[in-house]
């Protein structure tokens, strides 16, 4: 949350580094001091120590290839809510070069 996307991207680029279709650019985590506020699954997992059980049964300390992300935003008060949508991609594996 330090940098805009534009300052990241600068930054990503500034070094010769293009940007590619699927790169991802991150904000960071926003958290709270409680379990259910957690913002990551770095911290779900308390480093990859503790498995998450997902809906289906299976366990992830960490995202894996093939998994399928959703992400959802809602901001919400008592005057009024607007909803985000979600935004979901699935993880490849990397090109082998």
């Amino acid at each position: 949350m330090y940098w805009s996307s534009a300052q990241q991207l600068a930054h990503h680029a500034v070094g010769g580094c293009a940007m590619e279709p699927g790169d991802l650019l991150g904000s960071g985590t926003i958290s709270g001091s409680t379990p259910d506020s957690l913002g990551s699954l770095l911290e779900l997992t308390r480093n990859g120590t503790r498995p998450v059980t997902l809906n289906d049964g299976s366990s992830r300390t960490f995202i894996e290839d093939g998994d399928t992300l959703t992400l959802s935003g809602v901001a919400d008060s008592s005057q009024f809510k607007m909803d985000f949508g979600n935004a979901s991609g699935t993880v490849l594996p990397a090109p082998a070069y």
